[in-house]
């Protein structure tokens, strides 16, 4: 069987403006980066109501280790809109290096539904995030030079400031360090640490931003800190907001790249959905929107992190409303939900398969709270039995849910052509009743409270002490009618990794709470979620590798 970088080297890429021209884009407005990728211009994103383009959003259940697909089921679903004479284009996020190396090993889909060029995609693209790495240590940099400094000293207090800064890779042993040591000529002593890019508030910035005054004006609402007389200090005041964003200044255009059987791709953005709102940028789904009839698009993780946020945080900042979601699920992760080892996953199980599709069914009930029409979509693996694919359609079809069994790994476009009528027959019957879960008027508790009963099935939400006084703080600074990005595992639907299934009775502990008001929201932080994640005892870059002519191998 061949694998993904295989696949991927064997199609014959067809040059970036031939891409750009089944949108009706001129030559003269892309930025090229070689032959098969460019930027496009900021322009076409204003028209994304225009044509009356259908958005569907693709989610999946809670995630396993067995994989569920979602990108690649949003890709494949684009080309089967295409290949059934829609105008189609997929919006997807860019991948980070750090599960590249770490355990992924790539996030550009795969089999027949993947895009192109992906060992592109997947190193270091069109370098926004090394933008956005920069933008973020510039003003980290800033903040240490202006404690160091006598003449212009804010007064900042050390001991106040959260932010620190990032890299964009796994490495566990930066979480937490000292900076600035070496005598008075190499700054203030501190404790402070490295997040991962993909969890910046920077990178949270761009995906929220409009145009470059509304990056501009985002940037310099980050929270710094205080002054040692508690006076709030944020980013405007060290002066640092148009610098950051002269830095983004490309990084802020979408980039258009390929599938593999040549559908339009817009990838632009990178946050995690377990510790940022996992959602690719504005600008990007509305340029595809602009330029297409329909714009399919996937937010990170299961419903309950990734679509929540696109929901109630994206679709609200930019004024989107979906017509459909599309709910990816596999055999294998609803037996894991049910208590099967993973060792045995390719084993028929209908015992477990019938505990496990419980997690489904909660993903479906949420779906259906933001009053949008789900679909389920069962990713199809050679090991899966007859029964058990029947089973679970038979289960969809009890909930009133339209389903279908995809082979997009296999097949490509061909593999959903039935799961892209559906999705056509769904949106063509919205009503646009979209509605975000929760107010921003409401208390930051209410807030948090509608997600974790309503989305979550949680009991209670209980507060740590420290928790607490974060509260106290970001309403003293005015921020209580912000949104909330709950950072939690993506592993379970509560905040306990074990929890599988539809855990219920349980409660969610909010330990503290991050201000991220530039972004525009707050982050409630649940269990032991971690911005700098660590590499495995095996990490995937021990496979990758490249040869004398520039062939890079273990890319998956």
């Amino acid at each position: 069987m061949a694998t993904d970088i295989e696949i991927a080297k064997s199609v014959k890429l067809k040059p970036i403006t031939e891409i750009a021209a089944k949108l009706g884009i001129k030559e003269e407005d892309l930025e090229l980066y070689g032959k098969y990728k460019a930027k496009l211009p900021l322009k076409f994103k204003d028209d994304y109501n225009k044509n009356g383009c259908r958005l569907v959003l693709v989610s999946a259940i809670s995630p396993t280790p067995a994989g569920e697909g979602k990108t690649t089921v949003s890709i494949g679903l684009s080309q089967a809109l295409n290949r059934l004479g829609k105008k189609a284009t997929v919006v997807l996020r860019e991948p980070s290096l750090g599960p590249v190396f770490g355990i992924k090993g790539g996030a550009t889909g795969g089999g027949y539904s993947q895009v192109l060029p992906m060992e592109d995609i997947n190193l270091h693209f069109t370098g926004d995030f090394g933008a956005i790495e920069k933008a973020h240590n510039l003003l980290s940099a800033l903040i240490d030079n202006n404690i160091q400094s006598k003449k212009h000293s804010l007064g900042l207090d050390p001991r106040t400031i959260s932010w620190k800064r990032v890299m964009d890779m796994n490495d566990r042993s930066l979480r937490n360090i000292v900076a600035g040591l070496g005598g008075t000529t190499s700054g203030v002593p501190r404790e402070t640490g490295f997040d991962i890019t993909a969890a910046s508030e920077v990178m949270a910035i761009l995906c929220v931003s409009n145009n470059i005054e509304d990056l501009k004006r985002r940037l310099g609402n980050i929270f710094i800190g205080y002054t040692y007389d508690k006076k709030p200090i944020y980013a405007r005041d060290l002066n640092a907001h148009g610098a950051m964003a002269a830095l983004l200044k490309d990084a802020i255009k979408p980039n258009l790249v390929q599938t593999l059987e040549g559908t339009p791709a817009i990838i632009h953005g990178g946050p995690f959905a377990n510790i940022a709102q996992g959602t690719n940028t504005i600008i990007a789904t509305k340029t595809a929107m602009a330029l297409s009839e329909y714009t399919v698009t996937e937010a990170g993780f299961g419903f309950d992190l990734g679509a929540e946020k696109f929901l109630d945080i994206k679709c609200r900042f930019g004024g989107l409303s979906p017509n459909g979601v599309v709910l990816v699920a596999t055999v294998r992760a609803l037996k894991y939900h049910g208590g099967a080892n993973i060792k045995d996953l390719t084993t028929p199980d209908m015992e477990a398969l019938k505990k496990g599709i419980a997690n489904l069914q909660k993903h479906v009930e949420n779906i259906k709270v933001f009053k949008l029409t789900p679909v389920v979509a069962i990713n199809r693996f050679a090991t899966d039995s007859e029964e058990e694919l029947e089973f679970v359609r038979s289960y969809c079809r009890e909930m009133g849910v339209a389903v279908s069994i995809a082979n997009v790994w296999g097949e490509g476009g061909k593999g959903a052509e039935e799961l892209a009528q559906l999705v056509i027959d769904a949106t063509s019957r919205c009503c646009n009743e979209f509605k975000p879960l929760y107010e921003l008027e409401d208390s930051i508790e209410n807030k948090i409270e509608k997600i974790a009963k309503t989305i979550y099935g949680a009991e209670a939400v209980d507060y740590t002490s420290k928790a607490k006084s974060h509260l106290k703080r970001a309403y003293e600074l005015g921020l209580g009618n912000l949104a909330v990005c709950v950072a939690k595992t993506q592993k379970s639907l509560s905040d306990n990794p074990a929890l599988l299934g539809r855990p219920k009775d349980f409660i969610i502990t909010v330990r503290e709470i991050e201000i991220a008001s530039g972004a525009g929201f707050l982050i409630p932080i649940t269990g032991d979620i971690m911005r700098m994640p660590g590499l495995p005892e095996e990490p995937a870059s021990n496979r990758i590798d490249i040869d004398e002519d520039g062939n890079i191998t273990g890319l998956f």
